[in-house]
């Protein structure tokens, strides 16, 4: 009646619905990946891990967000209230709406900007600010020291995984998270085997940047009872810790756009049509894996002893097997496939980087803070400098002078190896270098009592 088209409304209304699917799924999305961090630490440490909620303890989740939610919400006496308030929801806030331009697919993003990388660095790089006003506003010591030491944490590894990104970004030639992913698909590689050392110094950098073990000193249990958090309780705690889940699915989100070609499928280049099927055999993988799932939980299911469970779990088959129908019947709609197996592989390659944050957590010890700003200054920020210039190097080759990229990919990637290698040991010097008599000076006003 007034002229106005499906067409015309989709650019307004499609941002609104995948913002309120992001908002709505996400605290449940970190809750299941809580609980998937407590069951992979106990089969690595061989125990069972939560199994009394549900089955198998997959109901633990809930039990968790509603046990914050009924906790009592105390508010140190000498605190700023206001402060105290808002700063765990600056941090959430910051991280919920670096997904505005973040890519989950071909077809599901908020918004498709042209500097679309610059924003989501810039946008979660804000959070730091919620983390440092909580640990002022505690009034507390041991929120104080640990909102300083989360400061000092983000300078130092934000510079590397800066650095870091440029390299790949040379490399793609635009900000555009979709350009990234597009430019992956044209040049039919995916930029962490040109830049292996870029996307290795970038998991790192990430991983410090948001406080996850073996770099949680901002919140080490053995030094600053809970760090910047120690004050917080209940829902305003659990505000926080939705945060820093959120940011760790942000930069595993760059980490798969940027290096590892974002909703690409493995082998994406590679084309096997068998039997005359008009799809790719492997566009089949998605149905095959989730058809594996409901496998595996249907053995799981026969294992247990009380009905409520088996119905359960029943239940958790069919929603695979119901998966595994749509990723089949998806290959029959050439416009729903791309979308609908492009999120799927998108979802699970972050689901993988999550799972090296997992690792690491539960096989290398916490790092002294003094060996954490060695590894940033000394070693990290000079080799993702030395990347840098490496890469722009061959690539200056390649345009100029017409030389294979592969072949000056390899020669920057072989310079920056011996660059880490005389890191090492240069650093293996430093730390064993013998004590001089300067070292022994005592300090200006040192043991003076006022």
């Amino acid at each position: 009646m007034f002229g106005i088209t499906v067409n015309d409304i989709r650019p307004y209304i499609f941002p609104v619905i995948y913002a309120l699917v992001i908002v709505a799924f996400l605290p449940l999305l970190v809750g299941y990946i809580t609980l998937a961090e407590r069951k992979i630490m106990a089969h690595m440490q061989a125990r069972l891990g939560p199994m009394r909620v549900g089955p198998h303890g997959l109901l633990q989740p809930i039990a968790d967000a509603v046990k914050l939610l009924l906790k009592e919400d105390i508010t140190p006496k000498n605190a700023d209230a206001l402060m105290f308030w808002l700063a765990p929801l600056l941090s959430v806030t910051m991280g919920l709406v670096a997904y505005a331009a973040l890519p989950f697919g071909p077809a599901f993003q908020i918004a498709d900007l042209d500097v679309g990388l610059l924003f989501i660095l810039a946008v979660s790089s804000l959070g730091i600010y919620g983390i440092v006003l909580g640990g002022w506003a505690s009034n507390s010591h041991y929120s104080l020291l640990g909102a300083l030491r989360s400061a000092a944490q983000l300078v130092s590894y934000e510079t590397a995984a800066g650095l870091a990104l440029v390299s790949g970004l040379l490399l793609g030639g635009t900000l555009s998270m979709k350009g990234l992913v597009e430019a992956q698909d044209s040049q039919g590689v995916w930029f962490i085997f040109l830049a292996p050392f870029s996307f290795f110094i970038y998991m790192v950098a990430s991983i410090a940047e948001t406080n996850r073990a073996p770099f949680d000193l901002p919140e080490a249990e053995s030094e600053l009872v809970a760090g910047y958090m120690t004050e917080y309780s209940g829902f305003r705690w659990s505000l926080y810790f939705l945060a820093e889940y959120a940011n760790m699915i942000v930069v595993s989100g760059i980490a798969v756009t940027l290096f590892l070609g974002g909703w690409m499928r493995p082998l994406a280049a590679v084309h096997m049509r068998v039997f005359g099927l008009p799809y790719d055999l492997l566009d089949l993988l998605p149905a095959l894996i989730f058809l594996g799932l409901a496998a595996w939980c249907t053995k799981l299911a026969l294992r247990l002893g009380q009905q409520i469970q088996k119905l359960v779990m029943f239940l958790v088959v069919g929603i695979f097997v119901v998966l595994a129908g749509v990723m089949a019947w998806s290959l029959t709609s050439p416009a729903l496939m791309p979308g609908i197996h492009g999120g799927f592989w998108f979802v699970v390659k972050i689901l993988l980087y999550l799972y090296g944050f997992l690792w690491f957590r539960f096989t290398f010890p916490r790092y002294r803070f003094d060996q954490l700003m060695k590894l940033g200054w000394q070693f990290l920020i000079p080799l993702a400098l030395v990347n840098l210039v490496m890469i722009g190097i061959g690539l200056v080759l390649v345009q100029q002078s017409g030389w294979p990229l592969g072949f000056t990919m390899i020669g920057a990637n072989i310079v920056t190896l011996l660059m880490a290698l005389w890191l090492v040991r240069h650093g293996d010097k430093v730390m064993t270098a013998p004590r001089t008599a300067e070292d022994d000076l005592p300090v200006a006003g040192a043991g003076q009592v006022r």
